[in-house]
């Protein structure tokens, strides 16, 4: 027969062994929520990169002539093609216009062929393709296109989830900055990335200087500063010169 204490020796033991033969067949499970949002602008409106279409309207003439706001326009469009283009040069054309039009239409995209090749665009590159003109009183231009990296916020800029005043007093007391903090300063950041590989990776060193790493050299083994001196002419103040 067992004695008492032995028994509820027993039973404790058993208390205590139970919860690790439980957590032995329990598995492990991350608990996540979509209430909680990220603090850091960068993280909650990051930068992405993605395929885009560039294009510039190249305003049809009469003659066919491209003035020089125009030509130079299109010298600066075809240069970014051959630097970050993909694929072909598109040259959409209006269809459905009166027949002069129609004619300034055909001289103004020889006109952007001609410029195009002189800028380095061999003619297999330049694809042709037609668009319906919805309004035929309305300047119909020719529009010129092509696929390329951009870099843009992949969030949608102007979203206000939440009143930023003290109307919700759970949002107002978590001292949090709003969902639209910082989403203006990626979009532009990202605007003003001219190649967006730079987001994503450095670029390799250039050629090194071999005159400037000699003298700098020579400057050190003889105890002088390498450094470039900068030499400020003059010395005139800028308040002596106000209200003169």
């Amino acid at each position: 027969m067992t004695s008492k204490p032995v028994k509820t020796a027993f039973v404790l033991t058993a208390l205590v062994a139970l919860p690790g033969l439980l957590g032995a067949c329990r598995s492990e499970r991350v608990i996540t929520t979509g209430s909680v949002a990220p603090a850091d602008y960068r993280a909650r409106h990051p930068i992405v990169l993605t395929d885009n279409q560039r294009s510039l309207d190249v305003f049809v003439t009469g003659t066919g002539h491209l003035d020089p706001r125009q030509t130079a326009d299109l010298d600066a469009f075809v240069l970014e093609f051959r630097r970050f283009g993909r694929g072909v040069l598109v040259l959409d054309m209006p269809r459905g216009v009166s027949p002069a039009v129609g004619a300034g239409v055909e001289r103004t995209a020889a006109s952007i062929r001609r410029v195009a090749a002189e800028g380095g665009v061999p003619p297999r590159q330049i694809v042709v393709e037609n668009y319906a003109v919805a309004n035929p009183a309305l300047s119909a231009p020719v529009r010129v296109s092509f696929q390329r990296m951009e870099a843009k916020v992949a969030s949608q800029c102007g979203t206000w989830p939440g009143d930023l005043g003290v109307s919700d007093p759970v949002t107002s007391n978590r001292n949090e900055p709003s969902w639209n903090f910082g989403c203006a300063s990626q979009t532009n950041f990202a605007a003003q990335v001219a190649d967006p590989v730079d987001l994503v990776r450095g670029r390799p060193e250039g050629p090194v200087d071999s005159v400037r790493r000699t003298l700098d050299i020579g400057k050190l083994r003889q105890g002088k500063d390498p450094s470039t001196r900068w030499n400020q002419d003059g010395q005139t103040s800028v308040k002596s010169q106000v209200g003169n």
